[in-house]
């Protein structure tokens, strides 16, 4: 059993199976290792969850045949049955006096187990490698859901990598500032949104993939990503570096037993939605399956400065309605064909999902964005009958 602080370096070990009681520190600059094949169990009762603070690490190292766990200890486990887990840094977020708190509720013994930004852009919090995170995001009173992953003011020596978030009813990943890359992640039926980017993050993701049902999201509304560089503006300090996300090689597709008709009933949104003040660029990727592709803000402008920080290139748009729009325009003709001009070797797209992921064992192929048929497969996604 886990419980209170960690202030002591300590190794979880595969031959025991561990339960994370209530919220559980990570403090004191100590570092939490733990051995591939472990398992490690939120607790229902008290939604235990797992927070390593500023200063701290965590070393998780998984193989890809023995992951790491962390799952709920419910034998009929739900989405939001447990906390989630909490990387805290000292990289830079663009909120006055450069430090932040986390805002979920959470009761540490000192304020200090909860903060993070500052100005170490190179801030190492440690490893998460072959990693599955199920079935956390636990409802909170007067604060949002706890996400899977919250990666808060962690800097470019974090690596995280080959991480699967399923069935979390927050946020699967959730990025507050920070310099961090994100290395072949997946998102798998995510109750809001599968990545969330926020509070000026500098985030490099490639080979990610997201897999959303249009029968399980949050009353408003849910999305493959959303990149904002604030909450509110006047809390945001527009001297530092604003969000920045740079996506190579996504999957973000939308699984739905009758899209037409889903789409009709208001059961589809965007696959990104896309705040002021921020900058964001997708290369190489697959979205199929959303109304539109992705949405600006009706607060961005459309012109040339905006839309030069704003890049969607070689990518395919499949069965969405709509592709390229800004909120509430009733006219967006000029956006579809702005991206949708030779400049930007982008494809719109109808046909079936069976056409559009063709399974492929060329490995050299550059731009085939992730072979979701072997990802699905390995992981036994849809032999799952938690279908709610």
């Amino acid at each position: 059993m886990l419980s209170g602080n960690i202030s002591e370096n300590i190794t979880l070990t595969k031959r025991n199976t561990y339960l994370l009681l209530g919220e559980v520190f990570v403090t004191d600059s100590t570092t939490l290792t733990i051995e591939p094949g472990t398992v490690i169990l939120g607790d229902f009762k008290t939604k235990g969850s797992l927070i390593i603070s500023n200063g701290s690490k965590i070393i998780a190292e998984g193989k890809p045949t023995d992951p790491i766990i962390f799952t709920s200890n419910r034998t009929d486990k739900k989405p939001g049955d447990w906390g989630g887990i909490f990387i805290l840094g000292d990289a830079p977020i663009n909120v006055f006096g450069k430090v932040a708190s986390l805002n979920y509720g959470l009761n540490p013994s000192s304020t200090e187990s909860i903060s993070y930004g500052g100005d170490n852009i190179d801030s190492n919090s440690g490893v998460l490698d072959f990693i599955r995170i199920e079935y956390a995001g636990k409802k909170t009173k007067g604060f949002e859901n706890f996400s899977g992953l919250t990666l808060a003011g962690v800097g470019l020596k974090t690596a995280i990598s080959n991480v699967m978030v399923s069935y979390c009813e927050g946020h699967s990943f959730n990025v507050l500032g920070g310099e961090v890359n994100l290395t072949k992640t997946v998102s798998f039926r995510s109750n809001k949104n599968d990545y969330n980017f926020n509070n000026g993050t500098q985030c490099h993701i490639e080979n990610a993939l997201a897999v959303r049902s249009p029968y399980i999201s949050s009353a408003d509304g849910s999305r493959c990503m959303s990149a904002t560089s604030y909450d509110l503006k006047e809390n945001a300090d527009t001297s530092k570096k604003q969000t920045f996300v740079n996506a190579e090689n996504l999957t973000l597709v939308n699984i739905s037993n009758d899209l037409k008709s889903d789409i009709k009933v208001g059961l589809v949104q965007e696959a990104i939605f896309i705040g002021p003040d921020v900058s964001f660029n997708i290369h190489k990727s697959v979205i199929s399956g959303f109304k539109p592709a992705v949405i600006f803000d009706e607060g961005i402008e459309i012109n040339s400065e905006n839309l030069e920080r704003i890049k969607i290139t070689r990518s395919y748009f499949n069965n969405c309605k709509g592709n390229i729009f800004k909120k509430y325009a009733s006219n967006n003709d000029d956006l579809e064909s702005w991206y949708g001009s030779r400049a930007f070797d982008n494809v719109y797209s109808k046909g079936p999902d069976s056409e559009t992921f063709i399974d492929s064992d060329n490995s050299r192929s550059p731009d085939f964005r992730l072979r979701i048929n072997k990802i699905i497969a390995s992981n036994d996604l849809f032999d799952d009958d938690d279908d709610e």
